[in-house]
């Protein structure tokens, strides 16, 4: 067996289609369309790379057959901003063979550490802002759009590697046939007490969408920064999201809260779009994926309250109520069955109690992990 560090574009492709290989047959696997992970790992189509560093490695067997892959990640920005030398580990896929993990992790973390890394921290692609965690509880049923999968063994693999619990991330699953639709029915209530502060709840305005984005940022920098791991997303790394999910985007489900001008809060829910990209073969649009795609989006009966924020001197006013509330409202006119509120981390209590308030119960369970190198 050796391990290879990726140069440039060469076997880029075989980095990002070995997934599809694995978990060939499984039902629950959903896999990544192509062309959005090419252009996530080839510096120049990705803001992140103008500030960090990633290096990719892939595992081969005797019979040079492709067995794991992992990407050592360097945020330079999130070091600055946490005044740390942390590393980071993600893209992490692997037979479920300790010698091939152990491998990949060794690989990543002598690169991290001949960085100046302390930490290797994971599975997260590239940051708390993208795709993070493992997942460890909820196996039965397909992630939701933008949310892991993986195979129950790739914990004892990680274990085993050496790494630790740093902390869990929870998804939870609010059906609205039994929610309870508290929150709907004192709307008016709540809406008109936020008036009374000069407080309104609209749906976002897609055609000044990049003035909107550019305010949602604002908001989003300012009303997560206390959550472990955070890092502020640049304007590039925002506006490059914000592109991305404007294709699936429906502002029934993406509410913005604002006194006068400002932004005070947002909560962004997003169709299941994994309901439709499960038949998408291989993740390749061409040439009858995107046709899929099309034609599924008005199938789609699930939706993934994405973010849900508010900044801190606007909290316990009653505009995390309305957000949901108003979800939940267009939700089911739009023939919506339920959401998935994720994730959220194990010691958010107050929205964690919000959430457990409208009958929401923990569906999956994901963690991240870190090990001293």
């Amino acid at each position: 067996m050796r391990v290879l560090a990726l140069e440039g574009q060469k076997n880029l492709g075989s980095f990002i289609d070995f997934p599809h290989d694995l978990y060939k047959g499984d039902p629950n696997y959903v896999p990544e369309l192509y062309i959005a992970q090419r252009d996530m790992l080839t510096p120049g189509k990705h803001p992140f790379h103008d500030h960090s560093k990633v290096q990719l490695f892939l595992a081969y067997d005797q019979h040079d057959q492709i067995c794991g892959r992992i990407a050592a990640i360097l945020n330079n920005n999130h070091n600055a901003y946490n005044q740390a030398n942390d590393g980071f580990f993600g893209f992490f896929d692997c037979i479920n063979d300790q010698t091939v993990a152990n491998a990949l992790f060794k690989a990543a973390e002598e690169w991290l550490k001949a960085q100046g890394a302390n930490s290797s921290i994971g599975p997260v692609n590239f940051s708390t802002n993208e795709t993070c965690g493992l997942l460890i509880q909820g196996y039965d049923s397909p992630p939701v759009v933008m949310m892991p999968y993986n195979f129950p063994y790739y914990l004892q693999l990680i274990e085993g590697a050496g790494y630790s619990k740093k902390v869990d991330l929870l998804a939870y699953d609010v059906p609205y046939a039994t929610h309870n639709d508290r929150s709907v029915k004192l709307l008016d209530t709540l809406q008109a007490r936020l008036k009374r502060s000069n407080i309104t709840i609209r749906k976002i305005n897609v055609k000044d969408f990049k003035n909107e984005a550019a305010k949602l940022r604002e908001v989003y920098n300012a009303a997560w920064d206390q959550n472990l791991g955070f890092v502020p997303m640049t304007e590039k790394e925002f506006d490059h999201m914000a592109k991305d999910l404007k294709l699936i985007l429906n502002p029934e489900f993406c509410l913005v809260a604002e006194q006068g001008d400002r932004f005070v809060g947002f909560a962004l829910g997003l169709p299941d779009l994994n309901q439709v990209l499960r038949k998408v073969k291989r993740g390749r649009l061409l040439p009858f994926g995107i046709f899929k795609i099309l034609f599924g989006l008005k199938k789609i009966d699930w939706l993934r309250v994405l973010t849900l924020g508010v900044i801190s001197d606007y909290r316990k006013l009653g505009i995390e109520a309305c957000l949901y509330g108003l979800i939940i409202r267009n939700a089911l006119a739009n023939n919506i069955k339920g959401a998935e509120c994720s994730w959220m981390l194990e010691d958010n209590f107050l929205m964690n109690n919000a959430i457990e308030a409208i009958n929401g119960t923990v569906s999956k369970k994901y963690r991240l992990f870190e090990k001293s190198i």
